[in-house]
């Protein structure tokens, strides 16, 4: 069960405020009150009990949200003691009327029990309406209301309705306003529960994008690096054993070469094995089935894939072809392969254009697409993420967005020179 936070500081002074000038304006609604009776009034013990009731009954609402309770049935209690008391206090002075009104729409509203605020509720409207029925039944037995006029409805049946209605909607209309505000406070508050906990699991999905995406980077590396440091042990080894010439001093360096291979080996794999491990709270689970390496040389067949999907998708080569570094293309590949993926998610493009750039010292790769995104519910963006966060750990930089002239664009440049080390970083 939901319970509504205790007011802040700033509104229990603005309740201050309140119940001191409601005090001040019920002072002076009495004398106005008493200025306008057709005929004299009494001003009760010492002369002044009127105006202390009609200030005493707005003081409790300057703690109306605080204890909201206790402050609904002190001001029922005085608002029947000044109807008995100063009856023109009562019925002419509005502040006397608004009163039990704010105390009731505050228990309803801002009551954190709510068990005991429907029990308060309900004693003080039967309370209220068993003190009309009590003066009903007086004015009754005095022939108190009369008249020249007689409709479908005596005066005093036709009195007696109508004071029941304006009752029941004073009192119920107060009820029910205070239950609007209170529904409306606890669904805010779950809307801010819900922004909160939907920003977090955004960051997380990001944080996890990131993991995902260095785990996946550093597979291919260690694949690749793996395969050619490999190559090196075994062919060191072999030499070793048949090498004949200066034996001694070949056979010292090669074995060091096939040490320091071996070593690189164990070493990359330590360092995929931490990158599993930095989060251990994170399940990444166990590397997917290897699929074909991916790598530039493949941009066609993805495109042709693509366009097998519906996606009519161009492609244009700039420079001369370069033999790019197997981390850099299997990167290329990805992009692309990631860029065209989400074209098809989340743009109403049926079409886009692939360009692939050789710059001598860096590669550069574009993706552009003429739709506007789908008025479906879009991806997360994690795409993205992880397309800067590759590009990032090859010392490279990343463009995405919409373009000025409509459409979206993926534009990453790679440098070729940089050392595989940032890719570990």
């Amino acid at each position: 069960m939901w319970t509504r936070p205790a007011p802040t500081p700033r509104e229990r002074r603005y309740d201050l405020l309140l119940g001191l000038g409601m005090a001040v304006a019920g002072v002076f609604g009495t004398e106005l009150a008493r200025g306008g009776a057709p005929q004299h009034v009494s001003l009760g013990i010492g002369g002044v009990e009127p105006y202390v009731l009609s200030a005493a009954i707005a003081l409790p609402l300057c703690f109306r949200r605080r204890w909201p309770v206790p402050v609904m049935l002190m001001v029922a209690v005085l608002f029947v003691v000044i109807g008995e008391r100063s009856v023109f206090a009562f019925s002419g002075n509005l502040v006397t009327q608004s009163a039990l009104f704010m105390s009731i729409y505050a228990a309803v509203a801002w009551s954190r029990d709510r068990r005991l605020m429907k029990a308060a509720v309900a004693l003080v409207f039967i309370g209220m309406f068993g003190w009309l029925t009590i003066n009903f039944v007086k004015a009754l037995q005095a022939n108190a209301i009369e008249g020249p006029n007689h409709g479908l409805f005596s005066p005093y049946v036709s009195n007696v309705i109508i004071t029941v209605a304006l009752n029941a909607l004073y009192f119920f209309g107060a009820y029910f306003w205070g239950r609007t505000a209170w529904a409306t406070a606890r669904q805010r508050y779950e809307l801010e529960q819900q922004a909160t906990e939907l920003a977090a699991q955004q960051q997380a999905n990001a944080r996890r994008a990131v993991i995902d995406e260095r785990l996946r980077i550093s597979r291919e590396l260690h694949d690749v690096v793996a395969h050619h440091i490999s190559s090196i042990g075994i062919q060191a080894g072999g030499a070793r054993r048949v090498m004949d010439s200066d034996p001694d001093a070949a056979k010292n360096a090669l074995n060091v070469i096939e040490d320091s291979s071996r070593s690189a080996v164990n070493e990359m794999r330590q360092l995929l094995g931490m990158l599993r491990a930095a989060d251990p709270d994170l399940d990444v689970g166990a590397p997917d089935p290897k699929e074909p390496q991916a790598g530039a040389d493949r941009l066609p067949a993805l495109i042709a894939e693509a366009n097998a999907l519906g996606l009519e998708v161009g492609f244009h080569q700039i420079g001369s072809p370069a033999e790019l570094p197997k981390t850099v293309s299997v990167s290329v590949y990805r992009i692309a392969q990631e860029a065209l993926s989400n074209v098809r998610k989340h743009s109403t493009a049926r079409s886009a254009h692939l360009t692939l750039r050789y710059l001598g010292d860096a590669v550069e790769l574009e993706v552009l697409d003429d739709g506007r995104p789908k008025h479906a519910p879009v991806g997360s963006r994690l795409g993205h993420v992880g397309i800067r966060e590759r590009v990032a750990l090859l010392g490279g930089e990343s463009e995405i967005g919409p373009r000025p002239v409509g459409g979206f664009r993926v534009r990453v440049r790679i440098p070729l020179k940089s050392p595989i080390g940032v890719a570990g970083d």
